[in-house]
């Protein structure tokens, strides 16, 4: 129900877009996330935002250099990837907590358990 395309091969200090689009749910209602796991490590929430406000939170290794967004009209969630550096390199993932209660976004907030639909990840490689 969730689908993330847009990943790729990119230099150190690239850019990329990754999009999530729904089908049969209207992302509207729902906070979404980004996460991303690498060989060897655990799944981590990197952005958030929220259905009712569009508030935004960042991890801290991404602030500054991602941007997370959305096209309701569209029913996509966007995460806009820029200086993109090797420690990048991960599988990318969207997920989807339907709530229209304004969340209180922070590390403990943004996480894998708070959030039930997921979509099967697009890769990123950051390499020279």
């Amino acid at each position: 129900q969730l689908v993330e395309s847009g990943g790729g091969l990119v230099q150190p200090g690239g850019s990329l877009r990754l999009s999530c689009v729904a089908s049969e749910v209207t992302l509207s209602f729902w906070n979404i996330g980004w996460f991303r796991q690498a060989p060897g490590k655990e799944r981590e929430g990197i952005s958030c935002i929220s259905s009712r406000d569009s508030t935004t939170y960042y991890e801290e290794s991404v602030k500054g250099r991602f941007t997370i967004s959305r096209d309701n009209a569209k029913n996509t969630v966007y995460l806009q990837m820029d200086h993109l550096q090797p420690e990048d390199t991960a599988k990318y993932y969207c997920a989807g907590e339907g709530s229209w209660v304004e969340p209180d976004w922070g590390p403990e907030r943004c996480r894998e358990a708070d959030f039930g639909l997921w979509g099967q990840g697009t890769q990123v490689t950051v390499a020279s």
